[in-house]
């Protein structure tokens, strides 16, 4: 069953998968040494890596309303995705370049803001181009390709960081290579579909009385996203708790490895079981389960070992979750509209990750690993909770 829909989802989603893929093992290579790099190399606190980690990830969803409101205004989604693109490879030299972690979050900034130029709009493009009975698959491959290039980027910087004896520069220099391979790809790649004449043009999508026209359904799956990410903080904080466990240096971004690829080989075949008849609430709840069990582990994790299940039920929990809540924003919002809807969904729930890592970095420096993970478990809790309660509203 499995082949029949992969030859049926549009060879422009496979496309933008590879994009995705391309652009994220050059972010793994750098995101999953930096962390570290901040600690270890130039002395900075977890909470500090947390503010980092949480306002870089806030100005991306801020950056993603816009973007998303002005491919409605325009009719057009690829341009901004390029231009989102490009800007994030035009980062990446800067990595090896900085001499200081001034010059280090001014690049971890700048290629978010090109990440928030390029989200909304290339979300919109794979509803746009995708029939809505194979949505749940399409967005689900798209993110499996994008998470097989988070645990191929971390692998890669292992292996870099063996040979050149753990000289993060070279890391870093290489990781500019897919960034640019990614943005060709995408130039050459993709089309994107002629807007349907009888299309509704939008003159403001920001405006009140276009943001009502989302409707409850849509701001339903807002309220329990946010929520749920109040319990998902920043993946940071997996690096440092296999840190805090004695895992060394070289490995550790094992951690990325591990966590993307229980997410890769989870998203796609949960995003067919949604187009299946398999409720996706249902599959929401399986998600939050995992992410309730990993919090739990982790909090409580006193080897390695520990910290490997804990890891591999975060990644599980990404892969019934992420397609599926980005399905669930493309079946609820108006096809005009999608870009703006893309684009507030991820401004509120980036400002709940700004929270949420802030928190989580807090209560790092005050009670240790455990009353983090801890806490996360009960948002976990809590949204689970909420998700059982407006089931039948997100159904519909």
């Amino acid at each position: 069953m499995l082949p029949t829909t992969r030859r049926s989802i549009p060879v422009g989603v496979w496309a933008l998968g590879f994009v995705s893929m391309l652009m994220d093992i050059s972010s793994e290579m750098i995101h999953a040494l930096l962390p570290v790099y901040m600690v270890a190399v130039l002395g900075t606190s977890a909470l500090a890596v947390g503010i980092i980690e949480g306002i870089a990830e806030a100005t991306a969803s801020v950056t993603k309303i816009f973007s998303g409101a002005l491919s409605d205004w325009l009719g057009r989604r690829k341009l901004l995705a390029v231009a989102g693109y490009g800007l994030a490879a035009l980062t990446k030299p800067i990595f090896p370049l900085a001499a200081s972690i001034e010059w280090l979050v001014a690049a971890r900034f700048i290629d978010r803001i090109g990440k928030g130029i390029r989200g909304a709009p290339r979300d919109a493009l794979v509803a746009d181009i995708t029939p809505a009975e194979l949505r749940g698959a399409a967005f689900g491959l798209r993110q499996s390709l994008d998470t097989i290039g988070a645990f191929v980027g971390p692998l890669l910087a292992i292996g870099l960081m063996w040979l050149t004896a753990e000289h993060f520069g070279t890391v870093f220099w290489i990781a500019v290579i897919p960034a640019f391979l990614s943005v060709g790809l995408l130039v050459v790649a993709v089309r994107e579909p002629e807007r349907p004449k009888d299309l509704r043009r939008v003159r403001m999508p920001l405006r009140r009385d276009e943001l009502r026209r989302l409707g409850s359904g849509y701001w339903w799956v807002v309220i329990i996203a946010t929520i749920f990410t109040l319990a998902r903080f920043s993946e940071a904080f997996l690096i440092l708790r296999a840190q805090s466990i004695g895992l060394p240096l070289t490995l550790v971004p094992i951690v990325l490895v591990l966590m993307s690829l229980a997410f890769s080989l989870s998203a796609y075949p949960v995003g067919v079981l949604s187009d299946r008849g398999v409720g996706k609430t249902t599959l929401l709840a399986f998600g939050l389960v995992m992410l309730l069990a990993a919090d739990l582990v982790l909090a409580f994790a006193a080897d390695l070992f520990a910290v490997g299940i804990g890891v591999t039920l975060w990644g599980l929990h990404m892969g019934f979750t992420q397609g599926l809540l980005a399905s669930l924003v493309a079946g609820a919002a108006p096809a005009e509209l999608r870009g703006t809807a893309f684009g507030m969904f991820n401004l509120v729930t980036g400002i709940a990750m700004l929270a949420a890592s802030v928190i989580a970095g807090a209560l790092w420096d005050a009670a240790g690993p455990s009353g983090t993970f801890l806490t996360g478990a009960g948002f976990a809790a809590l949204t689970l909770a909420g998700l059982v309660a407006v089931r039948g509203r997100l159904a519909s």
